[in-house]
């Protein structure tokens, strides 16, 4: 690490005062961010009509570089950020053109990350639902550009992400005990639900939910125990509605199968990021759901600001132990390209 980063990043987690904390907050380690986006060239140059209205209320996607993104993470003292695409995705209605921007954003991102040792790590998109492309490009993903894992979204057209004809993809990325990373997507069932609220207040907690309870009653957890999922946004409504949810569904003796341990279990043991999530009731809630070591750091960047995130929990009377634990350690636990 040069000494502009070490500075920058031993002053943000000494210095809580510098960000306005209280004297009394916890100090914090360098902290490692599952959930931050780039903003590729390919990627925005294929979206960019379409996303006219959001790239203006927000500047820092439009002006996004990865200079500005480093000075955030020095910033906020952020050691490693994992990268991934926002939404919408590499998915579209041409499949010869979803692969090719799903390969010219994945070498984007691992040339990011080799320019930026230690300071970046990924997750590869695939196009599916396109299911052999989609092979390819994780196969290449994997193991030539070295990703960290793969990057998928909760629906594809009218499939949720637990669809049975994903499975030769699931096959795959379980073989090589893959962290797959789940992202919100708008959904193809939900585009007017509220009329004149986008998708991206709501609904993308409910198609975070909606997608984890594909991947539970088609037996994807239990089918693929080998892949580490993490979900977004604490898992939208989930820790809310588990209990609704993992009863119904264990009265059921035609799924027995797909949870023989019971939904619960299969459901606290995925991963979970807090971000947009540090409001108390929803912290709270994700911390009595998730699996102790399961909760990850993300920030959103740079869709959302990453105070927003860091100013609930710092502020929230977590103890430094459980700070310590979601701002970095459980995520030393499960990506090795950060283990100690």
């Amino acid at each position: 690490m040069d000494r502009k980063h070490f500075l920058g990043l031993s002053l943000a987690a000494a210095g809580p005062l510098a960000a306005g904390a209280a004297a009394s907050a916890p100090l914090v380690p360098a902290k490692i961010d599952i959930h931050h986006h780039i903003v590729a060239p390919p990627w925005l140059a294929a979206y960019r009509e379409s996303l006219a209205g959001l790239l203006r209320t927000n500047p820092a996607v439009a002006n996004w570089t990865i200079a500005a993104a480093l000075e955030q993470l020095d910033r906020f003292g952020i050691r490693t950020a994992f990268t991934s695409m926002s939404s919408p995705n590499i998915w579209g209605s041409d499949i010869e053109a979803g692969r090719r921007l799903a390969r010219a954003c994945n070498e984007f991102a691992a040339r990011n990350a080799l320019d930026h040792p230690g300071r970046f790590g990924f997750f590869a998109n695939i196009p599916l639902p396109d299911v052999e492309s989609s092979l390819t490009e994780a196969v290449y993903a994997l193991d030539v550009l070295k990703a960290d894992g793969i990057g998928m979204l909760t629906s594809y057209d009218d499939k949720w992400a637990g669809d049975s004809s994903f499975f030769p993809v699931f096959d795959e990325l379980n073989r090589r005990k893959v962290t797959v990373f789940v992202h919100p997507a708008d959904a193809a069932c939900c585009a007017t639900v509220v009329p004149g609220v986008p998708q991206i207040i709501e609904e993308y907690l409910f198609s975070t939910t909606r997608a984890i309870t594909s991947l539970l009653v088609s037996g994807v957890f239990t089918r693929y125990p080998d892949i580490r999922f993490i979900f977004t946004h604490a898992g939208g409504t989930m820790p809310m509605a588990a209990g609704r949810i993992a009863g119904l569904l264990a009265a059921r003796p035609d799924l027995a199968d797909r949870f023989p341990r019971g939904p619960m279990y299969e459901l606290g043991r995925q991963y979970y990021d807090v971000t947009s999530s540090t409001y108390a009731p929803n912290l709270a809630a994700a911390m009595r759901f998730a699996a102790p070591g399961h909760l990850l750091y993300g920030t959103d960047y740079p869709w959302v600001a990453i105070e927003e995130t860091d100013r609930n929990l710092t502020a929230g009377g977590l103890d430094s132990g459980t700070l310590s634990a979601i701002f970095a350690d459980n995520a030393r636990e499960l990506m090795p390209r950060v283990r100690r």
